[in-house]
C-alpha cells in the first residue's frame, strides 16, 4: 500500500496541491492526470523524495525500490546492453564481488543471490526490453555515444524497466517512442508485476496499461477505477450530481437567510433566527464545478479541390545520398479524401516518405506526379525551433497576411486555438502545447489539399488532443498522418500504410491486428543478428481463434469482474443518495436517531466499496496477467 497523505505543496509561491490524500493498494496500474501545470511532476518529486512537501507525507512500504527514467539520457562509450545491465546494481555488485571473493561461504551466498535474482538470464531480459523499444541486436553493442538524444532516452527508460523498482514512475514516456514502441510499453505496464504511477496524454495507453486513475484537479487528488474512458464517465456524472447539489443547497442557504434576515430584529423571533444562523453555519456550501475551456483547433477549407489522384508514385526511389536509396520500389497513389496514417518502427523512414510527398526531397529515380493545383501543409515537430522566439503569434501571421487588416489578423491567430492573452506572448515563452497549436495553425494557413502531420501530439494533452481529432474529421482535405498515438489514428483515418524493409505498402489490418503484431512480435526471443522488427504476420485467422478461445476460458472469471463492478457502481450511487440526506441540517433537527441510522448505514456501504474495490483490483490483474500469459 502507498500512502499519499494530506500533501500541500507549493512552487515559486504557488500552491499546486492542497491537502491532498489517495492511497493506492500494492500492484496498483494508476494513470496521474491533470491539466498542463496542475503539479502532476510535483507529486512525482515529493514521492521520490526530491522535493520536500508543505505539510503531510507519503507512505511506502520500507525497503521498497522507487524507480524512475533518469534526466539525463545516457551518452558513454559502454554499449547499450551493459547500460541496462549496469541498472540491477545489485546484481552488478554480486558479480563483481565474486570476481574477487576467495572464502567459500562467501562465494556460495553470492551464487545463489545471484540464482535467487535471475542474474543469469539478465541479459536475455535486457535484450527483450531493448528489443521492444526498437534497438535491434546489432543496436544493442554499439556504444550510447552514436544514438541521438531521442534514442538515448529510450535507453534510460529500458534502464529502469529494466532494474524492475517496486514503485514505478513514468512521466510522459511515449514522447520519446514510436507507435511501435508505444504498444510494446502499453503491454509491458500492463503485466508489471508492482506499482505503477504514469504521467500521460496518451488515452489509449490509459485505457490500456492502467487499472485506476489519480486526477489531480482543484489541488486536491481524486482515485477513480478503470481506465481513462471510465474516469471521464465517472467524473461526468459526479460533476452532474455535485452541479445539482449545489443547486439545491443554494437554495437552502437562500432561505434560511431570508427568515434570517427578517426576523434577527425582533425579540419574538431572536431564538428562532439563531437557531437558524448555527444550521447555516452547519451547512456549509457545496463547490461548484470548474470546467476548463480548451480553445477548438480549426483548418481552413481547401478553395478548390483538385481531381484525384493528387499524387502518384511510379517506381518511385528517394534517398539522402546518391545511390543509398531509404525507400524504393514506391508505386502508390494518394486520392483527394484519403485519410492515411504510416506505421513502421522510427528509422524505418516514415519522416523519409512524408518528405518526399511534401516536395522538400526530390526523387532519386521513379516518377512522381502531383495535381498541378495541389497545395500542401508540413508539420513536423523539429519545426517548432523554426519559430522566432522574440517574435509573438500574432508577429508570425502577420507576416503571412501583412496587408490585412489587425482584427483578421487576430482572428486567424483565435482559428489556431491560442487563447487571446496568449496571442502577444513572445514565441520563446508560449509552452509546448501553444508552440504546436501556432505551427499547426501555419502549416495549414494557405488552405492545403493535402495536409501531412509528423508526431503532432507530443506536446498536446488530451483535451488538445481531442480537439485536433475534431479539427482533422472536419477538414476536407486528404491527410497524411504519423503518430505514436494509437487513439488519434483510430479516430482521424481510414487507410493504414507500412513502412518497413524499404518501402511502403498497404496494411490490409485494422490497428488492433497491427498491435497484436507488434506485441507477438517483441515477445519472441530475440535471435542475435537479426532484427524482429520486420517478422511475418501470423495467420490471421488462427490467431483470432486462439484469441476466442482463451476470452472462453476465462469468462467465468471476467463475469465476476463484471459484477464486482455493478455491485460497486450501486454502492457508490447509495453512498451519494445518503451523503445528499446527511447534508440536509433539518434532518438532525427533526430526526436525530434516522441521521444516526443513516450515517451507520454510510459508514457500512464505504467499507463493502472499499473491499469490492480490492477484490475487483485482485481479479483485474489476474485476468490480465491470465490473458496476457
Amino acid at each position: 500500500m502507498i500512502t499519499i497523505n494530506d500533501i500541500s505543496a507549493r512552487i515559486a509561491g504557488r500552491l499546486l496541491i492542497d491537502h491532498a490524500t489517495v492511497s493506492l493498494p500494492s500492484g496498483t496500474k494508476a494513470g496521474l492526470v491533470g491539466k498542463n501545470g496542475a503539479g502532476k511532476s510535483t507529486l512525482f518529486r515529493i514521492i521520490t523524495g526530491d522535493l520536500s512537501a508543505e505539510s503531510g507525507n507519503v507512505a511506502i512500504p520500507k525497503n521498497a525500490r522507487i524507480g524512475q527514467v533518469a534526466q539525463e539520457a545516457p551518452g558513454t562509450e559502454d554499449s547499450l546492453i551493459s547500460i541496462v545491465l549496469a541498472a540491477d546494481k545489485e546484481r552488478a555488485a554480486l558479480l563483481a564481488e565474486a570476481e574477487t571473493a576467495t572464502d567459500p561461504n562467501r562465494i556460495a551466498e553470492i551464487q545463489t543471490r545471484l540464482a535467487d535474482i535471475g542474474a543469469h538470464s539478465a541479459e536475455a531480459r535486457a535484450a527483450t526490453i531493448l528489443s521492444g523499444l526498437g534497438f535491434d541486436h546489432e543496436a544493442q553493442l554499439r556504444p550510447a555515444s552514436s544514438f541521438s538524444g531521442g534514442w538515448r532516452m529510450r535507453v534510460a527508460l529500458a534502464a529502469v524497466l529494466f532494474s524492475e523498482p517496486d514503485l514505478l514512475l513514468l512521466d510522459e514516456p511515449t514522447n520519446y517512442l514510436d507507435l511501435e514502441g508505444t504498444l510494446w510499453l502499453e503491454d509491458y505496464v500492463r503485466r508489471y508485476p508492482h506499482t505503477v504511477i504514469i504521467i500521460s496524454h496518451d488515452r489509449d495507453l490509459l485505457n490500456t496499461a492502467v487499472n485506476s486513475i489519480i486526477h489531480l484537479d482543484q489541488k486536491k487528488l481524486t482515485l477513480y477505477r478503470g481506465g481513462y474512458d471510465s474516469f471521464e464517465r465517472q467524473k461526468a456524472e459526479n460533476d452532474e450530481l455535485q452541479t445539482k447539489a449545489k443547486a439545491k443547497n443554494d437554495a437552502a442557504r437562500k432561505h434560511l437567510q431570508s427568515f434570517i434576515d427578517r426576523f434577527r430584529a425582533k425579540a419574538t423571533k431572536a431564538k428562532q433566527a439563531q437557531s437558524r444562523i448555527k444550521a447555516l453555519e452547519r451547512m456549509g456550501t457545496v463547490a461548484a464545478v470548474i470546467e476548463d475551456h480548451i480553445n477548438p483547433i480549426t483548418f481552413p477549407k481547401p478553395e478548390k479541390q483538385p481531381a484525384s489522384p493528387i499524387v502518384a508514385v511510379s517506381g518511385g526511389l528517394v534517398g539522402y545520398e546518391p545511390g543509398k536509396p531509404i525507400l524504393k520500389n514506391l508505386n502508390l497513389r494518394i486520392d483527394n479524401d484519403d485519410r492515411i496514417a504510416l506505421l513502421g518502427s522510427n528509422g524505418n523512414g516514415k519522416s523519409t516518405f512524408a518528405k518526399f510527398i511534401s516536395g522538400r526531397l526530390e526523387a532519386q529515380g521513379g516518377q512522381l506526379k502531383t495535381a498541378s493545383s495541389l497545395k500542401i501543409g508540413f508539420f513536423a515537430q523539429h519545426q517548432l525551433d523554426d519559430l522566432i522566439p522574440n517574435e509573438s503569434p500574432v508577429d508570425h501571421v502577420r507576416r503571412l497576411m501583412p496587408l490585412e487588416p489587425e482584427a483578421k489578423v487576430r482572428a486567424r491567430v483565435a482559428q489556431m486555438g491560442l487563447a487571446t492573452e496568449k496571442m502577444e506572448t513572445a514565441a520563446k515563452d508560449l509552452s509546448g502545447g501553444e508552440k504546436a497549436r501556432l505551427l499547426m495553425g501555419l502549416a495549414a494557413f494557405h488552405a492545403p489539399n493535402l495536409l501531412i502531420l509528423d508526431e503532432p501530439t507530443n506536446h498536446l494533452d488530451i483535451d488538445s488532443r481531442k480537439a485536433l481529432i475534431e479539427a482533422l474529421n472536419d477538414y476536407e482535405g486528404a491527410v497524411i498522418l504519423i503518430s505514436h498515438d494509437r487513439h488519434l489514428i483510430e479516430a482521424t483515418v481510414d487507410r493504414l500504410w507500412l513502412v518497413n524493409n524499404g518501402t511502403v505498402t498497404s496494411f490490409d489490418g485494422d490497428m488492433e491486428e497491427y498491435r497484436n503484431l507488434i506485441i507477438a512480435s517483441a515477445r519472441r526471443p530475440v535471435e542475435k543478428g537479426k532484427d524482429d522488427a520486420g517478422a511475418e504476420t501470423v495467420n490471421k485467422a488462427e490467431q483470432r481463434k486462439a484469441a476466442a478461445e482463451k476470452r472462453a476460458s476465462f469468462a467465468p472469471l471476467k463475469k465476476k469482474i463484471n459484477e464486482i463492478e455493478l455491485l460497486t457502481k450501486k454502492l457508490e450511487t447509495l453512498i451519494q443518495a445518503l451523503d445528499r440526506e446527511l447534508a440536509d441540517p433539518a434532518l438532525y433537527e427533526k430526526a436525530p436517531a434516522k441521521a444516526a441510522e443513516k450515517a451507520k448505514q454510510r459508514g457500512e456501504a464505504a467499507a463493502k466499496l472499499s473491499a469490492a474495490e480490492e477484490q475487483w483490483l485482485e481479479l483485474s490483474a489476474e485476468y490480465e496477467d491470465a490473458m496476457s500469459g
